[in-house]
């Protein structure tokens, strides 16, 4: 049985390495959300998940498995009213078994628990089938879009030029 609660800055190593496997790499191409044929580099070091588990209205919530191994992830951050989603994450060889789902799910009811008015997100723009799984969630676009950081290694280096569409759920 698969157990979510909040990660801790005893999580960081193991939460580096998760999100890393899952996005960048040979390791992420094993799952169906990796980023490695758009960009270089690595999703996240130890530094950047200490500052998510530091920030003031972050919070990180981390799924494992019965053996109490660290199978995925997902960033609240409180932004106003909204619930900002970032960083879902699930290990690249447990893709599409549903852990995606109960991360989403513990999401929402975060955002329900704490009133928030809707869940928002941003998504690269061409990560199509990633866009089509948000939306059968209940996701929309907005129709905005933002720049994605493309001199920054810090969140990867890109091989064609990327951007960010909005998603944003009602709750």
């Amino acid at each position: 049985m698969n157990h979510i609660s909040i990660a801790t800055k005893a999580d960081v190593s193991a939460l580096v390495q998760l999100v890393n496997s899952a996005y960048r790499g040979d390791s992420s191409k094993k799952g169906w959300t990796t980023e490695a044929d758009l960009l270089d580099g690595i999703r996240t070091d130890e530094d950047g998940i200490n500052d998510l588990l530091s920030q003031d209205g972050s919070t990180l919530l981390k799924c494992e498995d019965a053996e109490s191994r660290l199978i995925g992830c997902v960033n609240l951050q409180r932004q106003g009213n909204k619930l900002y989603l970032g960083m879902l994450t699930v290990s690249p060889g447990l893709q599409g078994g549903g852990i995606g789902k109960l991360l989403l799910t513990a999401a929402e009811e975060f955002a329900r628990k704490n009133k928030f008015e809707s869940i928002v997100m941003s998504v690269i723009s061409v990560r199509e089938e990633l866009i089509a799984w948000y939306e059968r969630k209940g996701f929309a676009k907005t129709g905005e879009k933002k720049p994605f950081p493309m001199n920054d290694p810090k969140f990867g280096i890109p091989r064609q030029f990327l951007e960010f569409i909005m998603m944003e759920k009602e709750i």
